[in-house]
């Protein structure tokens, strides 16, 4: 019987940060430009609405800076009674590439309660030519560094859910995976073991290269591996995060 593939994703995460559509805009424009260098399948992006053509996957969305604030303030989020705007939730959108296996990308940002948080989760598809070539270095690191760069998350990472499983101790801790961002205002990296790499992104932060080949959770040694990582990271003071405070009014 055939192993089920294991469940990929690339996700980026930071804290509370008040920002308006068009700011959420002009990172989305640089984000969605870096990736159509990163692969093929990410130059044209689609979402919901009703009335679109039926031969596309949806809508057609221009990585414009006009249509992306559009988008957004589309995406605000609203109270369940009433529809009033929750400003301090700020904006959540999705977007897909295809309509048979697509990659789905989920943006969600401008927020900045205490109880929330913002992310960038970018979800490959589950088989395929796609997923083939994105989970390979250097084509992941490089859809990674695209999140970091865009978005200046507190921590970005690529790897499966059932590795995330296995790892994470805490819940809300900043995650190790197989390719793993952390931003200079964590702290300062310790000595890693071989064959980590690690990578600046510009002046915003490190990116860690645990293998050259991607990590699965189904490999004991890959999960002993990436423990050892989260534990020397943890020691440096990298994984536990701060209680989020709320950010602006």
């Amino acid at each position: 019987m055939q192993e089920e593939p294991e469940d990929y994703y690339v996700g980026a995460y930071w804290g509370p940060r008040k920002e308006t559509a068009l700011e959420c805009a002009r990172r989305a424009e640089l984000y969605f430009h870096m990736l159509a260098r990163c692969d093929p399948s990410f130059t044209h992006w689609y979402h919901a609405g009703r009335g679109f053509p039926r031969e596309l996957p949806g809508w057609p969305l221009r990585p414009e800076v006009g249509e992306l604030e559009t988008f957004f303030l589309k995406g605000r989020n609203r109270a369940d009674v009433g529809k009033k705007v929750i400003e301090k939730l700020g904006f959540s959108q999705m977007v897909w590439n295809t309509k048979e296996e697509p990659t789905y990308l989920t943006m969600t940002c401008g927020g900045y309660s205490s109880g929330g948080s913002n992310v960038c989760l970018l979800e490959p598809p589950r088989q395929g030519a796609v997923r083939e070539r994105l989970l390979r270095v250097p084509v992941l690191p490089e859809v990674l560094t695209s999140m970091a760069t865009a978005w200046d998350p507190d921590f970005a990472m690529a790897s499966s859910t059932e590795m995330v499983d296995l790892v994470q101790k805490e819940k809300g801790e900043v995650r190790v995976g197989w390719l793993t961002y952390l931003s200079r205002r964590l702290g300062s990296l310790p000595p890693l073991p071989a064959p980590v790499r690690i990578e600046p992104v510009g002046a915003l932060g490190w990116l860690l290269v645990l293998s050259p080949e991607p990590m699965t959770a189904s490999n004991p040694e890959h999960v002993a591996f990436t423990l050892r990582v989260r534990n020397l990271l943890d020691r440096a003071g990298l994984i536990a995060r701060p209680k989020a405070e709320p950010v602006g009014g």
